[in-house]
């Protein structure tokens, strides 16, 4: 059983060794807590999850890093309504890769600031008295390593979900925004990452939040299977895509910070750019292969 005491939510704040700290850009027009601003990855405690199992959980979810660390404070926070209030527990940790290499499944993108940046960003009001505190105790004396690669020799592979919608021999893709974090302007198949729930499951929310397409799970099937790096030491990958036989509705721009328009294209026609991967799918679906590797060396 976990502490009822034990905060409901957890937050990494990961500091490189150039003394600069890796923030995530919150979604702007959602629901969710403080939105619009820059804050840390992390999120609430599951069943019964410690503190600790569900930072390093949310960590590996939006980040894939496993990266250790040590408990730092706890702050108070305020919900979606901005008058519920909740605790989070807040754990330190470095970590100096490429910030442009994460992936991103919520929310906008990740960066490091050093900390002459941080008073010109919107931020979350409890991740800057974070920071402030941290600064403030000095990070030489953190106690944490100064560096701490992802993942050792078992990495773990991020996991995306791709629909494959064929009308009259043209499948459906999206102009991704210019301002994505993944792939900006370029068009691509409806997708997303797999968060606490099956590939299938993520497949059906993802169609309805991104386009307004209902799809029943009993008409969707497993067309190609893409592992790929997308440069070398970047995280692996694997895409799954899946085709739906049927689906009601169609195609809607709902999250124009993603997607700006969808298209139906023909088969051997597809417009560019394209993702690498997307147009080695459609190959390989063409072909009557069902799967291909792409960026291993």
């Amino acid at each position: 059983m976990t502490d009822p005491v034990e905060p409901r939510g957890t937050a990494a704040l990961l500091v490189d060794s150039r003394g600069r700290y890796l923030l995530h850009l919150r979604d702007a027009n959602k629901k969710i807590c403080d939105p619009g601003t820059w804050s840390v990855p992390g999120g609430d405690r599951e069943g019964e999850e410690t503190a600790r199992q569900a930072v390093e959980r949310e960590l590996l979810e939006e980040t894939s890093l496993v990266v250790p660390l040590e408990p730092f404070t706890v702050v108070d926070s305020l919900g979606p309504d901005r008058r519920t209030k909740g605790r989070i527990q807040v754990y330190l940790g470095a970590w100096s890769g490429d910030a442009d290499a994460l992936p991103c499944p919520e929310g906008i993108m990740f960066r490091h600031f050093d900390v002459a940046t941080i008073p010109f960003l919107t931020m979350c009001p409890w991740t800057k008295e974070v920071i402030d505190l941290h600064q403030a105790r000095g990070p030489a004396r953190a106690g944490v390593a100064p560096r701490a690669e992802p993942g050792g020799r078992a990495r773990p592979n991020i996991v995306g979900v791709h629909l494959y919608l064929e009308r009259d021999g043209r499948i459906l893709l999206g102009l991704r925004s210019p301002d994505a974090a993944f792939a900006a302007s370029t068009h691509h198949f409806l997708a997303g990452h797999c968060e606490q729930e099956s590939a299938v499951t993520c497949l059906v929310r993802e169609a309805e939040e991104e386009a307004g397409l209902v799809i029943d799970p009993a008409d969707v099937e497993l067309v190609h299977v893409v592992h790929l790096v997308d440069h070398p030491g970047g995280p692996p990958r694997v895409q799954l895509v899946f085709r739906a036989r049927r689906w009601e509705g169609t195609p809607q721009v709902r999250e124009p910070d993603r997607c700006v328009s969808w298209g139906w294209w023909p088969a051997d026609a597809l417009p560019t750019p394209v993702v690498p991967y997307a147009r080695a799918t459609v190959d390989g679906v063409r072909a009557g292969r069902l799967y291909t590797e792409l960026g291993w060396t």
